[in-house]
């Protein structure tokens, strides 16, 4: 058993620091290439958290979920809901952005209870259950409203321009110093990669979790409540889900119908290119923190050569997502030989 443990560790570990150097390779390859452009200055690596706080929150719930060998693709419909229902209560209902944080954790622990049940006690197949939450959120975002809302609230806006400034930064061309900064959005994400870090490394949660996704069978027969430990799991992302989107509402100042469009692929690609199997059982916070910092640094790449299509950002994290899966199934291969 702690041989197989140590094989499971070392087989993490691998795919965690392949996608660090990936990384690195990449960001020092941009700090190159596009020195002139301001690539290699530190606000455009802080950037990099600002732009992606809130999937950043997702990607760390889908990586509880698809440990525990399951999968949610509901994330972006449920980003889109929460930022119009926020958009709709402040802007036609007259309610205060504190009441808008209350209704975002609210609609993110709502889908989590009800898909969590429908996983986890009724036994339906977590795909098919949250391909119906990912219609139902979007349905019930355009019920709330078709039209784009922009958020005008003061406080929610104070929130939003909100930055804290870092002790560095650069010059500009007239001489003038700019001192790097982050928003509090960046703050909250960073604080929940390390919770959920500490929860799956040293809690019994997590333990469990590693437990039911690397062999669910055995799991039941070392008297695990695996159905109650699923059940949880995505009643956590779920609420990561909500506050992601309340996150993603700050960024956005806004509510529209086709918002967050494709967000749950990015939040699943950044798990997996993150070193979080399919198949369940390996995966951490912080592998799934690089795979959002991989997709931003592709983002920016394009930005910046500025005669790319945006769409080449797909292209390449679904690239790269393939290499990914490619890479783990020549692992999982390898595993079951030396067994």
């Amino acid at each position: 058993m702690e041989k197989a443990n140590k094989k499971k560790l070392s087989s993490s570990a691998f795919l965690l620091m392949t996608t660090i150097i990936l990384f690195v390779i990449m960001y020092v390859a941009g700090m190159i290439i596009f020195y002139n452009a301001g690539f290699a200055k530190p606000q455009m690596f802080l950037n990099l958290f600002v732009s992606n706080a809130g999937l950043l929150v997702i990607g760390c719930g889908m990586t509880i979920v698809m440990i525990t060998g399951g999968i949610d693709i509901s994330v972006g419909s449920v980003t889109a809901l929460v930022c119009m229902v926020c958009a709709y209560s402040m802007e036609r209902m007259g309610m205060n952005a504190y009441v808008a944080v209350l209704l975002a954790l609210a609609i993110g622990l709502a889908f989590g209870v009800v898909q969590g049940y429908l996983v986890a006690y009724l036994d339906i197949q977590p795909f098919i259950v949250t391909l119906a939450g990912m219609f139902f959120g979007r349905g019930m975002t355009a019920m709330v409203s078709t039209d784009m809302i922009a958020i005008t609230n003061e406080t929610f806006l104070s929130w939003a321009k909100f930055h804290i400034n870092l002790p560095f930064g650069t010059h500009n061309s007239k001489g003038e110093y700019l001192p790097a900064y982050i928003y509090p959005t960046v703050v909250i994400a960073i604080l929940v990669v390390i919770l959920v870090s500490v929860m799956l490394k040293y809690s019994k949660f997590g333990r469990k979790l590693y437990a039911i996704g690397g062999n669910q069978q055995s799991a039941l027969m070392m008297g695990l409540n695996v159905r109650k430990t699923k059940f949880q799991a995505y009643v956590l992302a779920g609420f990561l889900s909500g506050l992601g989107g309340f996150l993603f509402c700050l960024n956005s100042c806004s509510g529209f119908v086709e918002q967050a469009k494709g967000l749950e692929m990015d939040a699943i690609s950044s798990a997996v290119i993150g070193g979080t199997l399919l198949s369940g059982g390996v995966g951490t916070a912080v592998g799934t923190l690089f795979g959002v910092l991989i997709k931003g640094t592709i983002s920016s790449l394009i930005t910046t050569q500025g005669t790319l299509s945006s769409w080449w950002v797909r292209i390449t994290l679904s690239a790269l997502l393939c290499f990914f899966i490619v890479l783990q199934a020549v692992i999982t291969g390898m595993k079951k030989k030396n067994k």
